[in-house]
């Protein structure tokens, strides 16, 4: 049923004029704000407020407008049928594809390190449509229509899709020189490293880094924008290469702060569409834990 229903709202959403949806858009946005629970919304905003150095009011506004953002992005989903490698120039430009084009040239396959900032789903769909092989790494939803619907149209743009426990399935796509597509922005839990993200410790995903180090795989950041006509640009990093050392803890710690560096200056040039009502600090770290990498970027 809630597949059907959002496939509706897809067709619907393909076929209606643009005034139409930007007001369905609008009218969503400003929903998702009014419903998110106000813990949520106290938690963003102090967030905010310590991380970049804002007062409330400054934050309030950066928390808000990141949220209603949504409304926009879950029409950008659903007209991802109308995407085509003839008209997605139209849509999202990328600067530093020729980045990425030298990752691959390596030959060992490329880790794609990028978050939950900007339409990270449109940045999936607009590289596979400019021809990049790209694979989606993605967390199997508990809502089982949400997850068919929104692997069915990854897989439209010409992603291939792999499930984030399938770590042979990764290395084989590496080795076939494919690019590993990784979110590596929210709480890690006890299984994650602990580097310094907007001046406190934040437990995060070493996904990217194992890899890279594994299969001696250069890494690429890359994030999306939203530019003020509605159209988005893409931002890909030049790669870099793991400084592969005998000490592995090591390498995978200064590679994780290397990327969660390049990802904080995104945030802090576009503070707006980051995702902040996530947890990003619940995992505390051990007690004792002082440590500051820095990393030059």
């Amino acid at each position: 049923m809630q597949y059907k229903l959002v496939k509706t709202l897809s067709y619907i959403a393909c076929r209606a004029p643009n005034a139409f949806n930007n007001l369905f858009a609008a009218f969503l946005g400003r929903l998702s704000w009014a419903v998110a629970p106000g813990w949520r919304k106290k938690m963003a905003v102090n967030n905010i407020v310590e991380g970049l150095r804002l007062d409330q009011m400054q934050a309030t506004a950066i928390a808000k407008a990141s949220v209603i953002r949504f409304g926009r992005m879950f029409i950008e989903v659903l007209r991802v049928p109308l995407l085509t490698k003839e008209n997605i120039r139209e849509v999202v430009a990328v600067e530093g594809s020729e980045h990425l084009a030298a990752a691959l040239s390596q030959g060992r396959g490329v880790i794609l390190a990028t978050a939950h900032t900007g339409n990270w789903e449109l940045l999936g769909a607009a590289l596979a449509l400019y021809g990049f092989p790209l694979v989606a790494v993605v967390k199997k939803q508990r809502n089982g229509a949400m997850d068919r619907f929104i692997n069915e149209y990854r897989r439209l743009a010409g992603m291939h899709v792999t499930y984030n426990t399938g770590v042979r399935e990764m290395i084989r796509l590496l080795n076939e020189g494919r690019i590993i597509g990784l979110l590596m922005d929210q709480d890690a839990h006890a299984n994650g490293v602990f580097v310094n993200f907007l001046g406190r410790p934040a437990s995060t995903p070493a996904g990217a880094a194992a890899l890279a180090r594994l299969n001696n795989a250069p890494i690429v950041s890359a994030f999306i924008k939203e530019n003020g006509d509605g159209t988005h640009t893409a931002i890909l990093h030049p790669p870099f290469f793991i400084d592969k050392t005998a000490d592995r803890e090591r390498d995978i710690r200064q590679t994780t702060q290397y990327l969660v560096t390049v990802l904080e200056k995104h945030i802090r040039s576009y503070p707006q569409e980051w995702f902040w009502l996530h947890n990003r600090w619940k995992t505390r770290p051990p007690a004792g834990l002082v440590e500051n990498y820095t990393v030059n970027t």
